[in-house]
């Protein structure tokens, strides 16, 4: 397995990867594809971590970064990354590619002097590399609001102090829902479908923690 930067070449391959990897998934058909789309031409965009995982010279894996915003109670601010989307050919999952692009971005990330990395993202996925729950890091979104999908992984020791953080979002991954189904006829057809997984995404992203 070979894991570089993405080449201008790779974007349309790119693309069809995270759509197929994340067809009827999160909801009937996906949007991931075209959020990617988007996201490249962000300002927020950070491109010396947009990184793909290829076997045989085929591109099977991708994940892609943004900036977003710490908020601290006293208004101070800081950055942090945010990845996603990441996606595996739905062929190569569970053979490690996912935590092998996480693991190479993360020594890259360090490398360029991040401090901490926060997404959204199923806790089983991701507790084994050291993300843990944004609660512990006294990390929020809104007014102390804890989603227990937001999982915040530090990269340097003193990255919190136990202030209360606020968390925010890139605007990077924003896109409306009609150019998205627009922009998806430009792939070949896939049936929509729903699917028992798309509720337990919805349980997750609707659910919180409390102290």
């Amino acid at each position: 397995m070979v894991i570089r930067n993405e080449h201008e070449k790779d974007q349309f391959i790119v693309e069809n990867l995270i759509r197929d990897a994340f067809w009827n998934v999160h909801e009937p058909g996906a949007t991931e594809h075209y959020m990617a789309h988007n996201m490249r031409g962000h300002k927020d965009f950070v491109d010396e971590l947009n990184m793909v995982a290829e076997i045989n010279d085929k591109i099977v894996g991708s994940i892609m970064y943004t900036i977003g915003k710490l908020i601290a109670e006293d208004g101070t601010v800081k950055d942090c990354l945010s990845f996603g989307p990441i996606a595996v050919h739905p062929e190569y999952q569970r053979k490690g590619i996912g935590k092998a692009l996480i693991e190479a971005t993360i020594k890259k990330a360090k490398e360029l002097g991040y401090e901490s990395i926060v997404i959204f993202g199923h806790p089983s996925n991701y507790v084994s590399m050291g993300f843990v729950s944004c609660i512990k890091m006294n990390v929020c979104v809104g007014e102390g609001y804890f989603p227990t999908a937001l999982l915040v992984k530090t990269l340097t020791d003193n990255a919190f102090d136990g202030r209360r953080w606020q968390f925010k979002e890139s605007t990077a991954g924003e896109f409306d829902a009609s150019d998205a189904e627009k922009y998806d006829q430009l792939f070949p057809y896939k049936e929509k479908k729903e699917l028992p997984c798309q509720e337990e995404f919805f349980i997750y992203s609707h659910s919180s923690l409390h102290r």
